[in-house]
């Protein structure tokens, strides 16, 4: 990784730029209703199969706030340190689209219900020194718009409104982010502590989390520059390119002699580029006004402490804990980075397992396993429990590391338990010195020639002492019984 520590620089023809970001992070509440109606928000149902009266905007339908959609918000300003207004409003953002059949959006444009908090974000998982604070600016609650979809021969388009009236939390950070990996650690950090909290599933690729990412750049130190948006970016790989293009093109244009234009553009993921949608002369004058339909929001203190209460023990924390347990800092980071891999390894821990083995053979061997498999820890083959069974085996020397290694390949493919397995095919090490010394002189017998060489100093070859009597045990001989067997006898 390059130095987390060293700026990011664009080198232009004329010198060094600096780029200055913020994301607008749309996160789709869970909840299985709406944010004012009671229609279902399962993804994937047939179109316009989940449209109430009120989200097709029939006349004199009114909105009725969902209480866990609120409840879900204020959960998450907690979880981001925020502050929680308990006074919020909500406003009518007029314009017209075709899934938009209310012709206004329900947004809280002047009073929204969360203000200031922040998210830590390790641009190194490996140095802690690296750690940032970006700032959130606010998160709003929102009601989503329709999907609008266009035949190939656009000809003709068509609406579903099975999304619309879907609850959103809009997520905005502070323009504190300067480089394409500040921006992806903090939408990976947020995406994390959402999926914690249990207030958006964070799948990028569904739309349930998708972000605008404004970008502009600046000689160092100076003013900010003028910025553009680019909106609906769906994936975090796709918004790390999406600010690398983004720059660029802005420094080559004012390079060029031109200006960069407040404007709203679109990414082109297989170009790698963005494009204009519309310019601010272009846009929208969206006429907000307090919704005449809806009473402010009033939260009383027992319903903020009731949400807190409600609260996991989130990532940073429970890294910290990690680390307490004597587990490195990095494999502590890996390990609660997803939800699904914090509460697997919880589980594991909760049976017995001692924490830095059972840390150092999940990031090594389950991983690896859960990646050949095209896997992760909420789909694991191998439970918690068996894991469990598996190095306690390793721990009180029943089998040894390498015979672990067989056994677990076993586990996958059978699904039995790691005890059954070593019995039914007679795996277990052995520790007898009086076998092993047999063995031991066999392979150095067999080798007369390499003794004569590590007894007169290269002492290299004890490795390959270790691996003959090893091969010739099956790998079932305790390693450390060999290794002092093969001492004793090279002298």
């Amino acid at each position: 990784m390059a130095d987390a520590s060293a700026p990011y620089r664009i080198q232009g023809s004329t010198g060094e730029w600096e780029v200055v970001i913020g994301l607008e992070v749309h996160a789709q509440v869970v909840s299985s209703a709406k944010l004012f109606s009671g229609a279902s928000t399962t993804f994937g149902s047939e179109p316009n199969t989940q449209v109430s009266l009120v989200d097709a905007a029939m006349p004199g339908m009114l909105p009725v706030p969902n209480a866990e959609c609120i409840r879900q918000a204020v959960r998450t300003g907690l979880a981001l340190d925020s502050k929680i207004n308990r006074w919020s409003r909500f406003d009518r953002k007029n314009y017209f689209y075709a899934d938009l059949p209310q012709g206004y959006q329900i947004s809280q444009l002047y009073h929204p219900l969360v203000g200031e908090g922040e998210v830590v974000v390790l641009l190194d998982e490996k140095d802690e020194s690296t750690a940032k604070k970006i700032g959130i600016e606010r998160i709003h609650v929102e009601q989503d718009a329709g999907k609008l979809m266009h035949d190939q021969h656009a000809t003709m388009s068509y609406v579903d409104l099975n999304r619309c009236g879907v609850a959103l939390m809009e997520i905005v950070s502070r323009p504190d982010m300067r480089s394409p990996a500040e921006a992806g650690a903090y939408l990976r950090k947020l995406r994390s502590i959402l999926r914690y909290v249990g207030s958006c599933d964070g799948n990028m690729e569904e739309g349930s989390m998708r972000a605008d990412v404004n970008v502009s750049v600046r000689r160092p130190g100076e003013e900010l520059g003028t910025r553009s948006e680019t909106k609906n970016v769906n994936s975090v790989r796709f918004v790390m390119a999406a600010i690398e293009h983004e720059a660029r093109r802005q420094v080559e244009l004012i390079e060029a002699g031109g200006q960069v234009v407040q404007e709203t553009r679109l990414f082109d993921p297989d170009k790698g580029v963005t494009r204009s949608l519309r310019s601010k002369e272009d846009a929208h004058d969206y006429r907000y006004f307090p919704d005449p339909d809806l009473l402010p929001l009033e939260l009383d203190e027992a319903f903020v402490e009731d949400c807190r209460a409600s609260l996991p023990e989130l990532p940073d924390a429970k890294r910290k804990r990690y680390e307490g347990l004597g587990i490195p800092p990095y494999n502590a980071s890996v390990l609660t980075a997803e939800v699904e891999t914090a509460r697997w390894f919880d589980a594991l821990l909760a049976k017995g397992a001692e924490p830095k083995a059972a840390a150092n053979w999940v990031a090594s061997e389950l991983f690896g396993a859960l990646n050949r498999l095209g896997r992760d820890c909420s789909t694991c083959p191998i439970s918690p429990d068996q894991a469990a069974e598996l190095l306690g085996l390793v721990a009180d020397g029943t089998i040894s590391g390498s015979l672990a290694k067989q056994v677990f390949e076993i586990m996958l493919e059978t699904g039995e338990g790691a005890g059954a397995i070593v019995e039914a095919r007679g795996l277990k090490q052995t520790s007898d010195s009086g076998a092993i010394d047999t063995v031991v002189d066999e392979v150095l017998a067999a080798n007369a020639d390499k003794v004569e060489q590590y007894k007169a100093g290269k002492q290299a070859l004890f490795g390959f002492f270790v691996g003959q009597v090893m091969k010739a045990m099956a790998g079932k001989a305790n390693p450390q019984v060999v290794n002092e067997r093969l001492r004793a006898k090279l002298g």
